[in-house]
């Protein structure tokens, strides 16, 4: 007698879950996220400006990522530091991590004037009929340094205000290391907290490629290729200056100064890679990179806790080369003659800024008058350059977003390097998702 299907397959659920189990889970997070930007930019150009319905799906991944973002630097700087042991280690480890993310910053933007005057993009540019986008004043150097020290714990907090998070997670940390014993439930405390944190991250990536789908989507809908068309020489100067400094600032530091294999490194960095990319936001990256840095490449997370949301808020090297990039367009379009003096000058402002630039999509922007006004170039003129840049520039904040999280995370490797906090087990091994 033949089988009904209920008695041929009495328990069909597993099945159901060993499908979805091999076709979504068992797949790496960035070939899924890579699936989701292809499908993405195709659906983008076939709906086009229909294409901004869907986008709320991406605005609500990116909020969903960047609401864990404040809770995951606070708990895990204070339990970073308070695992250090010895005070004096908090001071060796913070140096090399700013020495390193300033030296590679310099790097770009020396990268950025030299491809922007090689590319001379900004010769013959027709700045007519734009429509000047007026900038708001940089905050001074002194503003920053002040900022750094929030008046309200709890309202820098509430207000995502990340430095002044690390400077007062920093000094939490250091009084539980400091105490002691007597200070050993709140260490646990924060120890768990960091556990919840991180489970909630990985919960919120599982619906990153739909994210990363709407938002290419988006971006493609209503921009489109022509946007290649319009800025392609800057955008060609952006791409090769971010992949020199890509693989060989950052490929070179893996390689030489923490002796490991940069191949492994790339190979192990796509889940970051592909949110940085496609958010265009360095902090709401932080959860993937701290995951992909302890997890993946080894790194312990005492350094990962410390270096990690430093340098999304500091370690901006695409923004460090984009904003060199501008400064010589607007030159070039502005027929402008710089000495040396004024370019070293330009430099010096870029690093500055770049280091004081909000980790959110175009930020750099709103940072360029500041490096403009020191070469000569007047408010109205910058005015007219992000005026002529500001509807392309999406797509350039996700290629120059790239450079900002390896930077992170090739610092992060090099320092657990050098203080003895990395797995070299781990860091050679293929990361299993």
């Amino acid at each position: 007698m033949g089988q009904t299907p209920a008695e041929a397959d009495p328990n069909p659920q597993p099945a159901r879950r060993s499908f979805l189990r091999r076709w979504w889970f068992d797949v790496v997070l960035w070939k899924r996220i890579l699936v989701a930007l292809v499908l993405g930019a195709i659906a983008g150009l076939v709906l086009g400006e229909a294409a901004e319905g869907i986008k709320w799906l991406g605005d609500l991944f990116v909020r969903l990522i960047r609401m864990v973002v404040v809770p995951l630097v606070f708990v895990s700087i204070v339990a970073g530091v308070a695992a250090l042991g010895d005070p004096k280690r908090l001071g060796s480890l913070g140096g090399k991590t700013l020495f390193l993310y300033v030296a590679t910053t310099a790097v770009a933007v020396a990268l950025g004037l030299g491809l922007g005057s090689l590319f001379n993009a900004g010769a013959g540019v027709s700045l007519a009929g734009v429509e000047p986008h007026v900038l708001g004043s940089p905050p001074t150097v002194r503003d920053q340094l002040l900022g750094i020290v929030p008046l309200n714990p709890v309202q820098a907090l509430a207000n995502g205000d990340i430095l002044a998070v690390i400077f007062f997670s920093i000094l939490v940390g250091a009084a539980i290391l400091a105490i002691g014993e007597k200070a050993e439930p709140v260490r646990k405390l924060f120890d768990a907290g960091v556990e919840v944190v991180l489970y909630i991250v990985r919960v919120v990536m599982e619906i990153a490629p739909f994210g990363v789908f709407a938002l290419i989507a988006w971006v493609m809908g209503t921009a489109g290729l022509s946007v290649f068309v319009h800025v392609g020489l800057l955008a060609a100067a952006l791409v090769t200056g971010c992949l020199l400094q890509i693989v060989i600032v950052h490929g070179g530091l893996i390689r030489f100064a923490a002796g490991l294999p940069a191949r492994i490194f790339f190979r192990d960095i796509g889940d970051s890679v592909m949110v940085a990319f496609s958010t265009s936001s360095s902090a709401a990256t932080l959860p993937v990179s701290m995951r992909v840095a302890e997890k993946n490449l080894g790194v312990s997370h005492t350094v990962a806790s410390t270096a990690l949301p430093l340098g999304a808020t500091i370690s901006m090297d695409g923004t460090a080369l984009y904003i060199g990039l501008l400064t010589m367009f607007a030159v070039q379009a502005f027929g402008l003659e710089l000495t040396f003096a004024q370019l070293a000058l330009a430099g010096l402002t870029t690093t500055l800024v770049s280091i004081g630039t909000a980790p959110i999509p175009s930020a750099s922007l709103f940072m360029l008058a500041a490096v403009l006004s020191s070469v000569g170039v007047s408010a109205e003129q910058t005015a007219l350059v992000v005026g002529f840049i500001l509807p392309f520039d999406r797509l350039l904040d996700m290629t120059r977003t790239v450079a900002n999280n390896t930077s992170d995370l090739a610092v992060a490797v090099t320092v657990a390097r050098w203080e003895g906090e990395l797995d070299e087990e781990v860091y050679l091994a293929k990361p299993v998702e």
